[in-house]
């Protein structure tokens, strides 16, 4: 075998061509590491979101979208007298009745944000223990509290959403209360406030949806037995983690177009790297005849050639794990329902590893064959 110093002394022969083989290399890698974060994030956001403890009581027809769902705002008492095993605190059913409505808020700038406002009454906390109030007070009439990370959803300065701050809804002026947090969920995102008054503005006479926590998940068959038998009321009973992970299956295609995006422009990159390993190894014809000439196998040669590329396509991965920790670790990205954050987790981390070696690899064999192929007299002869 040819000594590893030899492959290592080979990269620096044309600092060019290794400038663009680690180039490549990296820019696949990070859009590999890149489509893998966006995907984990964006499912990890939406199961975080829903609890097996909640039921949620929708509009029969519409369980696909709680913002289209119709429920008679009675169907709450109902519920929770009917239902058996929902939780309770201090004798407070955790029972929500909520109103979900997409609307545009209009900030004393005059620039527009669109935003999903989330109508509550003082038990939505029961039945969303996740939610946190971190600043402010909880909303009264005429004031909203804000997810922590609602500003980033509206693309604004976070000082425009901080307490004491007001926007404008419907043309009706509501203030910051407060801002609340919970935690790797799309709720941090959303604006909520008393039911009743975005009740008027959305100018509604039905919620959206009844929210109800119960002890045991294993209860859920009562809740979706009383949705059966009250039919009266056209009620769905979903699990909420269930509502969440089809709104995951739902956002499917838009993950599957962030695959593709990054397959093509990755398989441009491949290519060029190939065309830039044919063209420095067709350079290399005479040598590698001559070390044959001197004792060394082919199976020989190749190794070093393909330790050769391999070495330069791990230094791209390196420098593509380094630049997505510094630029995409942590950082928040809106879609239409909320945010997530992007996080370079061990496994991405071991994706772009082992696309390196993939692309080191896969990009040496074709033009080392060709390389060696040529019968030595003829290989010794060779330009």
């Amino acid at each position: 075998m040819l000594p590893f110093s030899y492959a290592i002394r080979n990269l620096f022969r044309d600092k060019t061509r290794l400038l663009q083989t680690v180039g490549g290399s990296a820019l696949v890698v990070l859009l590999v590491m890149g489509a893998l974060a966006l995907n984990q994030g964006m499912k990890r956001v939406l199961a975080a979101s829903g609890s097996p403890h909640n039921v949620i009581l929708l509009g029969a027809g519409s369980e696909e979208s709680v913002q289209r769902s119709e429920v008679a705002e009675q169907a709450a008492g109902i519920a929770a007298s009917e239902i058996p095993g929902v939780a309770e605190t201090m004798s407070t059913r955790a029972v929500s009745t909520e109103i979900h409505y997409m609307g545009l808020a209009r900030f004393p700038d005059g620039e527009e944000a669109q935003a999903l406002f989330r109508g509550i009454t003082p038990t939505a906390l029961l039945a969303h223990p996740e939610v946190q109030l971190i600043e402010g007070s909880y909303p009264k009439t005429g004031e909203i509290m804000v997810g922590r990370l609602a500003w980033r959803q509206m693309k604004r300065d976070a000082s425009t959403l901080a307490p004491g701050a007001a926007l404008k809804l419907e043309d009706q002026e509501l203030k910051v209360s407060g801002v609340f947090a919970a935690p790797g969920t799309v709720m941090e995102s959303e604006v909520w406030m008393p039911i009743s008054d975005l009740r008027v503005l959305a100018q509604r006479d039905t919620v959206s949806c009844v929210v109800l926590r119960l002890d045991d998940p294993d209860d859920f068959a009562e809740a979706d037995l009383f949705a059966k038998r009250r039919l009266d009321l056209e009620l769905s009973a979903l699990r909420e983690s269930d509502y969440y992970a089809r709104l995951s299956s739902f956002f499917a295609p838009l993950r599957a177009m962030t695959w593709l995006t990054a397959g093509l422009i990755a398989a441009g990159a491949l290519f060029g790297g190939l065309n830039t390993l044919y063209a420095a190894f067709a350079s290399r014809i005479r040598e590698m005849a001559t070390l044959q000439a001197i004792g060394f196998n082919r199976r020989a040669l190749l190794a070093s050639l393909i330790q050769e590329s391999t070495l330069a396509s791990l230094t791209g991965a390196l420098l593509a794990s380094i630049v997505a920790i510094v630029l995409l670790d942590g950082r928040v990205v809106p879609f239409s329902i909320g945010t997530f954050t992007i996080e370079i987790s061990p496994s991405v981390a071991l994706a772009g590893i082992l696309t390196g070696l993939f692309l080191g690899l896969l990009g040496a064999l074709p033009p080392a064959i060709r390389c060696l192929k040529p019968a030595l007299p003829v290989a010794l002869r060779s330009s």
